[in-house]
């Protein structure tokens, strides 16, 4: 392998190493070096997205359907949230979660009621059924995440872990 096809740490180049070396080839007045942050962490996305979904996917869930039961879940007891509240503790866009509720409800893992002090306002809250469900599926989750992490080692992950919480902060304008 020449010389140029080689990381600066001495290994064959990945996918993104390959892109970017491409470019350098093609548009030596561009720098793609920040493809080597931006396009790794995207493919490190996909494949942690792939591998969370799997595991929802053995509970009979999407991840947007785990994303509301989860949610349901660590509201404590009662188990409910207003439902124009509950797109702010999720993942899911309002629009998304009304189909999500609507399938869960089908299912019956939620349920809905009024409020008591605006009939107008809908309360989603866990069945007993999705209280039991997110309980095994949460455990599931949270053993995979941590045999993700475990790839990855005890010293990278803790040193990731404040970086992307910064990162997210200035990505998040907040």
């Amino acid at each position: 392998m020449a010389a140029d096809d080689r990381s600066p740490h001495d290994e064959p180049l990945d996918r993104v190493g390959e892109i970017q070396r491409e470019w350098r080839r093609e548009r030596p007045d561009l720098d793609p070096s920040p493809q080597g942050v931006i396009g790794r962490l995207h493919l490190v996305a996909l494949e942690l997205t792939e591998r969370l979904v799997a595991v929802y996917g053995e509970f009979g869930l999407s991840e947007g359907e785990f994303d509301v039961l989860a949610t349901l879940r660590r509201a404590g007891t009662p188990f409910e949230r207003a439902a124009g509240e509950l797109a702010d503790h999720t993942l899911v866009t309002t629009g998304g979660l009304t189909k999500r509720v609507d399938r869960l409800e089908a299912r019956g893992l939620v349920e809905r009621r009024a409020e008591a002090s605006d009939a107008r306002k809908r309360l989603v809250r866990l069945t007993p059924e999705g209280r039991d469900l997110i309980d095994r599926a949460i455990a599931a989750h949270l053993a995979n995440e941590r045999r993700i992490l475990d790839e990855l080692g005890t010293t990278d992950a803790a040193a990731l872990e404040p970086i992307l919480t910064r990162w997210l902060r200035i990505l998040d304008g907040s």
